[in-house]
């Protein structure tokens, strides 16, 4: 990784990302959130790999969203065409993963930072933090896929709530309203994430790729790719495609 704020480790064949800006909440600007999409990339390469966590340092935040001192400085047709289309890019690229990827949350979640939680499969929180979606409040939306993931993932009422209404939930209620999996003591996230990682990986490694791939379509995630994918596997198993391959590569040696 070329950007020391995001740190991408792999141990026991579970991929760790690591938001290091702690002095700044984990606030992404545009350089870490292009070092989001090649950790994604990386990951998604690496058949090695059977799952993967994302978590921050420090206890205050999991990532704070993005750097307002970065995007307020952007034009409006760049913040539009660049920033939001960007981090749909990092955050799509974390989303279709085929590894089972855990958002570890290891302090409050808000705006931007509960967008790339939400392109989690699953989501443990530490019982001190908070979550929301602040954006209206100083005049901009959720634009990483606040209404349109979080929707899909959580419901339109519970987005309303944060987004339109303004509330803000602590771990429990989150629990509750399905935002996260699992409420953990403080500190205690990346070490439920691992033994999460642990189980999964002991389950069947196609059946597992495959299945997030069908759970993503039914969603909505990327869902054309997805059935081409699933089709292509089928195909590509079939005693066909080796005849006709075969009698491909025969007629080039002609």
């Amino acid at each position: 990784m070329t950007d020391p704020r995001i740190v991408l480790s792999v141990e026991n064949q579970v991929a760790t990302i690591t938001i290091n800006r702690a002095e700044k909440l984990n606030a992404l600007d545009r350089a870490m959130v292009l070092a989001l999409e090649s950790a994604a990339h990386l990951i998604d390469a690496d058949a090695k790999i059977r799952a993967a966590i994302i978590t921050g340092t420090g206890e205050k935040a999991f990532c704070a969203g993005g750097d307002i001192e970065a995007w307020s400085k952007e034009t409006p047709e760049n913040f539009g065409m660049e920033w939001v289309r960007l981090g749909h890019r990092a955050f799509d690229a974390l989303a279709r993963l085929r590894q089972p990827l855990i958002a570890a949350l290891n302090g409050h979640t808000l705006g931007g930072g509960l967008e790339l939680a939400t392109t989690a499969d699953l989501r443990i929180a530490e019982d001190h933090i908070k979550l929301g979606l602040p954006e209206t409040s100083i005049g901009i939306i959720p634009g990483w896929s606040g209404t349109q993931r979080t929707v899909r993932r959580f419901g339109a009422q519970v987005v309303r709530r944060m987004a339109l209404a303004g509330e803000v939930f602590h771990a429990q209620d989150a629990k509750s309203l399905g935002l996260v999996d699992h409420v953990v003591p403080r500190g205690q996230s990346v070490h439920a994430a691992k033994d999460m990682a642990t189980t999964m990986i002991a389950r069947g490694q196609f059946a597992t790729a495959a299945t997030k791939l069908m759970i993503n379509a039914a969603e909505g995630e990327d869902s054309g790719a997805a059935i081409e994918a699933l089709g292509g596997i089928s195909a590509a198993q079939s005693a066909e495609l080796k005849q006709r391959t075969e009698a491909f590569f025969a007629r080039k040696k002609k």
